[in-house]
């Protein structure tokens, strides 16, 4: 079996403020992490999983994540590009057997995924400038990954509509079956023609409607959906998430959050809390991210041009008319904040008063700038009190990551200048 090698190439790298804190194979896509997608779609032909995503990931620690790569790759190892993103595939057999014999894979106009001909030290890979094309091997067969391409941060907002929906397609030939699918409760109203699918475990209050008219819905094993709450597909409800009422519209809600209010085109990474009214919209939420009462982001702008995102490289044009808010992992807002659109608040953030400006440093603190930097160690307890209450570990080796990743802040004048 070969191993796979989820790489991080350097525009993957400004991918802020996600990248700080985590290699992008471990961002979610639609519904699924990136890992998972190409883990799924080349299994069998793949054995173990790594990452490359540079020395500030070398001790990134979390649940089922790939291991940072060290040493050699050997020859016959799978590396793809993390900024592609498989489609999931419908029939997950007829894909493994048109790839198991494939040394090269494209996804529209360009390599996704090559299989190394020699061994490759990964400290070819360091900076992230070595290409894909460089390592084909320029034989044999050449397969087809259908997916898309994240050229941009925002692209997992902009391509959240169309990956949900092909997501949950694809989903159906597993869910179906009756060892995951159970019958919806008679007091649930459904509205619309697209799949609903829901799982053995899920607990669906009296006044529920699931709204499939404009796409499918999902919801996964243990999800509790309370009273009073309109389901817009396309929606995907991860597993344990309780949604504790109002509208969610368009959104993938990763594993173990708390969601409250309204919500639109958003997607929860996972174990982020949302527990109170206040809207959010084509937003991301990295891990671990508390979202106070009445935080509400704006996604429009009065004068309904396309929203500008800080970067690395600067301020940029997403040219979208629609984008909210990036929360880093481990971001804390506090209650009433007001979040303009297209901001960015970088990892570990504790921010809280009126309304913040369009990008805060990570680790910053305080009500308005400039901010104070949030004390590492304090920062780190902080971080682990949290986790427990979800009963997970802040092991070591993550918190030599975070500490890691607070002494190697990124800082707004150094990258690009406040907005």
């Amino acid at each position: 079996m070969s191993a796979l090698y989820l790489y991080d190439d350097a525009r993957a790298r400004t991918f802020e403020p996600f990248a700080s804190t985590r290699p992008i194979s471990e961002m979610v896509a639609g519904t699924a992490l990136i890992r998972e997608r190409w883990t799924t779609a080349l299994q069998p032909g793949a054995g173990d999983v790594f990452s490359i995503a540079g020395a500030r990931q070398r001790d990134f620690d979390d649940d089922g994540a790939a291991r940072p790569a060290e040493g050699r790759i050997p020859s016959g190892s799978i590396v793809v590009n993390a900024r592609c993103v498989p489609a999931l595939p419908r029939d997950v057999r007829s894909l493994q057997q048109r790839t198991a014999t494939s040394t090269m894979w494209r996804c529209g106009n360009h390599l996704a995924a090559v299989r190394v001909k020699e061994p490759i030290d990964v400290a070819a890979f360091e900076d992230g400038s070595i290409t894909l094309d460089e390592l084909a091997a320029g034989t044999g067969a050449l397969a087809s990954a259908d997916g898309w391409w994240l050229d941009e941060v925002w692209d997992f907002i902009r391509l959240l509509p169309e990956q949900l929906t092909r997501d949950i397609e694809a989903y159906g030939a597993v869910d179906d079956r009756p060892e995951h699918a159970r019958a919806l409760p008679a007091h649930v109203i459904v509205l619309g023609e697209h799949r609903v699918i829901v799982h053995e475990g899920v607990e669906i209050e009296p006044h529920v409607v699931l709204d499939a008219s404009d796409g499918p819905i999902r919801l996964a094993r243990g999800a509790h959906i309370r009273a009073f709450t309109r389901i817009t597909g396309p929606c995907a409800i991860g597993r344990s998430v309780q949604v504790m009422g109002g509208d969610i519209t368009g959104c993938s809600i990763g594993d173990v959050c708390k969601v409250r209010g309204e919500l639109s085109n958003t997607i929860f990474l996972g174990h982020a809390n949302k527990g109170h009214d206040g809207f959010v919209g084509h937003s991301y939420l990295g891990r671990w991210v508390n979202l106070g009462a009445s935080t509400v982001t704006s996604n429009l702008k009065n004068t309904y041009g396309t929203v500008a995102l800080w970067t690395p490289a600067g301020i940029r044009d997403s040219g979208m008319q629609f984008l909210g808010t990036m929360f880093g992992d481990h971001v804390k807002t506090g209650i009433g904040l007001r979040l303009t659109t297209g901001t960015v608040l970088g990892a570990g953030a504790n921010v809280y008063g009126n309304m913040p400006p369009k990008v805060v440093a990570p680790f910053s603190w305080g009500d308005a700038p400039p901010y104070s930097t949030y004390r590492a160690d304090k920062f780190v307890e902080t971080a682990a009190r949290m986790m427990s209450r979800r009963h997970v570990e802040l092991t070591d080796r993550a918190r030599r990551h975070l500490m890691s990743v607070h002494a190697g802040r990124w800082t707004v004048e150094q990258d690009g200048g406040d907005t």
